[in-house]
Order: C-alpha cells, then structure tokens, then sequence
C-alpha cells in the first residue's frame, strides 16, 4: 500500500520498475504530465486512476475527483484543458444509482470546468474483487507559445506561494471514513484549477513551477521539485494557512498538515520580481483569496526542504516513506 502513497516508495517504484520497462520513452521526471508537441502544437497529456473510500464525502464525490485531477494535472503545465477520456471499473453488485450518481458529478464537474468527456470504456469485475467503483481518467491539453512550466525550472531565488488552506480534502475524506466530528463539517476543496492559473499566466508567462499538492500533500511536492531542480526550499511554517479545524484534527489523529492531501490548491514557484504581482492576481480570484508566501529558494540545502519553526528553530520537512492517509483519490 505504501508503492500507492505518493511518497518516496511511490517515486522508486516509478524509477527503478516502470521506467526500465517502458524504455526512453518514458518521463522520469516528476511533472503531472508529460508534454510534446504534435501538428506544430505543443499539447499536455495526463492519466490518473481514482479509488478514493468512501465514493462520496462532504462536498464532493470519485466523480468530481475524477474530473478535476485529471484536469489540474494538465494545468500545473500551464495547459488549457479541452478533453477527457474515462475509464469505469464496476464491483458486481454495485448498486446503479451509485455509479448514476457518479456519473452524473463527473458530467457536472466537466461542464463547470469547460471541458468534454469524449471517450470511455466500462469494466465489471467479480463481487469481492473491486470496491464498487473505480475510475480512470486521461485528459488532454494546449500549451499556449511562450509557456514552459516545469519542475526543473524552480530555481534559487524564487518565491514560493501556495494557493490557499492546506490538508482540507484529506481530512474532509477521513471525517467521513472513520466517522469523526470536529464540531464543523470539513468539505473537499476539490477544483478545477486551470482559470487560476489563467489569471497567474495574465501577470507574467514566466511561471517556472506548478504542481497541486496531492498524494503525499504539500511536504512531498515540494521535495520533489526541489530534488529536481536541485535546489533548497526554506519555508516559514507560520505562513503556511493550515484552517484551526484541520489542524485541530490533524492533532487529534497524530497527522502533520503538510503531509495531508489536498484537491484544489497549488503551490507556485515564481521568480521574485513577479511574485508581489501574481500573489495579488491569485488572491483577486475565487480559487486564490487565500493565497500566502510561504517560503523561497535557496542554494543551501539543495534537494532538501526546511522549515523555520515558530520557536525559532529549524526542522526537515522530509518526504514520507509511504502514505498517511490512504485511499484520498
């Protein structure tokens, strides 16, 4: 389960066993999607698979995670995302409402993100060898000229913002798994993010990263790009917006907010001359009002990300090993 976390397990797995098999085809790099250009355009193409627990949860569903994963990977690219495939794999049994339901969330998260279902396939699996629903969704999309987001180009200097509250879904989707109540309902911060990144890309082309901080949450994101670019990442852990409710429950369940998931955030490294331009653009839209600098490049440390505590002091964000919350996409 661990190889599934999004953590350090999941980044050798890719390494050492898929990217060997796939030959030099394959991406080793750690972007959300792989870019190309085809006909003289410069196209984003992503793929994920979905199998959050439970199928439904406060604010959201597998169908709205369905859509928007798929189409904020494309936009960590800077692409605009225009189609998706779609993939169901059913558990015998399953009640048709259920996947109705499902299906009618991904319909409605694919019109409120502009985007079309173009495609599927339908899989039934015997009763006991699925867990009800299972959804697989590819999305494509266009890379406007002048356009190059990609982790490698974080460099020393940058500032680091993230889009707004940290570990929300991951927590809306544990409150319901476990059935806890934290005197207030947590709800999923699942979005489509790509008109956020359009108003980001209005200020300035020159975005060098973007990533939306999922499996693993802020703390694994950020580790990778660092290790990517080769550069060190120096927070400041007081100006990281972590909502009082989820870090009430992260310290009732023994979690660290960094490390919880997230659906509709970003995290942007951006060179410092821009920053003050674009933290205004992104907090002068609905998806951003509560986005935050949270730290900046460095040359010390490089591949690793710090973080100056509120004591003073100074600790490792490190990647994890496997996952602290399974199952949250």
């Amino acid at each position: 389960m661990g190889h599934g976390g999004g953590g350090r397990m999941s980044a050798e797995l890719v390494e050492h066993l898929f990217v060997p098999a796939f030959g030099n085809q394959a991406d080793a790099g750690t972007g959300d999607c792989a870019v190309f250009e085809l006909g003289g355009a410069r196209l984003a193409l992503s793929t994920d698979t979905f199998v959050v627990r439970p199928l439904f949860f406060p604010g959201g569903s597998i169908g709205h995670l369905a859509v928007n994963g798929t189409v904020n990977d494309l936009a960590m690219s800077g692409a605009v995302p225009s189609h998706l495939s779609c993939g169901f794999v059913l558990e015998e049994g399953t009640e048709l409402g259920v996947i109705g339901r499902i299906a009618q969330d991904m319909g409605a998260a694919a019109r409120d993100a502009g985007v079309a279902v173009v495609t599927g396939d339908t899989k039934v699996v015997d009763a006991g060898h699925g867990d009800q629903v299972y959804v697989n969704t590819s999305g494509v999309g266009l890379i406007q000229a002048g356009v190059d987001i990609r982790p490698q180009r974080a460099m020393v200097g940058d500032v680091v913002i993230v889009s707004g509250s940290i570990g929300v879904h991951g927590i809306a989707i544990m409150s319901v798994r476990e059935g806890l109540e934290f005197g207030t309902e947590i709800s999923t911060d699942s979005a489509a993010l790509h008109p956020l990144v359009a108003a980001m890309l209005a200020v300035t082309q020159d975005l060098h990263t973007l990533r939306d901080p999922t499996r693993g949450g802020l703390a694994t994101s950020l580790n990778e790009i660092a290790a990517t670019a080769g550069i060190g990442v120096r927070l400041v852990e007081k100006a990281i917006p972590v909502p009082p409710e989820v870090g009430n429950a992260c310290a009732l369940l023994g979690l660290d907010p960094m490390y919880v998931a997230n659906e509709g955030k970003l995290v942007a490294f951006v060179p410092r001359e821009h920053a003050d331009a674009v933290l205004a653009a992104m907090r002068a839209h609905p998806l951003g009002a509560d986005a935050a600098v949270i730290g900046e490049c460095v040359d010390e440390h490089p591949g690793m990300v710090v973080a100056r505590t509120a004591f003073g002091g100074t600790r490792v964000v490190d990647m994890p090993l496997g996952e602290q919350l399974p199952r949250i996409c």
